[in-house]
């Protein structure tokens, strides 16, 4: 690794810099697994700062490694898919908590939220318990569009909710009049067997969100 970051055509933009740095990455991708399979049986050596680290592997002794290395082509992996793995109530969402993990990956911010089931208050000041199912939230969140998928329910939110607004209203296409669907712009999709396969909401673009365009003036 210490050759490969120290080359000359490091220096300079070209496909042999190019190449020597996914190679770079890939050796750092090792070192990152043999790093998990080292027994630190070579012992520990102390830095200056005063910390200890592994004479083999170079971790240091009593923290966990908060880099993730990913590779610069084809697709990113960070994890596996987990959902719940138990049927306890958990005393509180700490100890239920699987994973819980944000990425903002090139403007865009996904969230990740697995937890098994856990008891909690329905309100602040309340003594009440509740306790709250076991779940598996994922979260996609872009440009003020919120799309968020669990076990029940997969929701698409166009704008969030204000405060000292009235919450809003909710209700099936099938009970909402006429006059009400006309305002809004949404396409549903579905199969010869009559089954739902896709919802499009066709977004209102205002004129100053384009590029290349002037907001007219009024």
């Amino acid at each position: 690794m210490d050759f490969v970051s120290t080359h000359p055509a490091l220096r300079r933009q070209g496909k042999q810099a190019d190449r020597l740095a996914e190679i770079y990455q890939q050796l750092g991708r090792l070192w990152e697994f043999l790093a998990l399979q080292c027994n630190h049986k070579a012992g520990w050596r102390k830095t200056r700062e005063g910390h200890h680290v592994c004479r083999a592997c170079g971790t240091v002794r009593g923290t966990t490694e908060g880099w993730i290395l990913l590779s610069h082509n084809g697709t990113k992996k960070i994890g596996c898919k987990l959902s719940p793995n138990s049927k306890k109530t958990f005393r509180n969402k700490r100890e239920a908590t699987i994973v819980k993990d944000t990425i903002e990956f090139h403007g865009a911010k996904v969230h990740v939220d697995v937890h098994n089931s856990y008891r909690s208050r329905l309100f602040r000041d309340s003594t009440l318990d509740i306790a709250v199912s076991a779940e598996r939230i994922a979260r996609l969140e872009e440009d003020g569009i919120e799309c968020s998928i669990d076990s029940h329910i997969a929701s698409l939110k166009l704008r969030k909710h204000r405060r000292g607004e009235r919450p809003p209203y909710g209700a099936f296409i099938w009970e909402l009049p006429n006059r009400r669907l006309q305002k809004f712009p949404l396409m549903l999709e579905y199969d010869n067997r009559g089954e739902l396969v896709q919802v499009s909401i066709l977004r209102q673009v205002r004129s100053e969100d384009q590029p290349g365009q002037k907001a007219r003036r009024s």
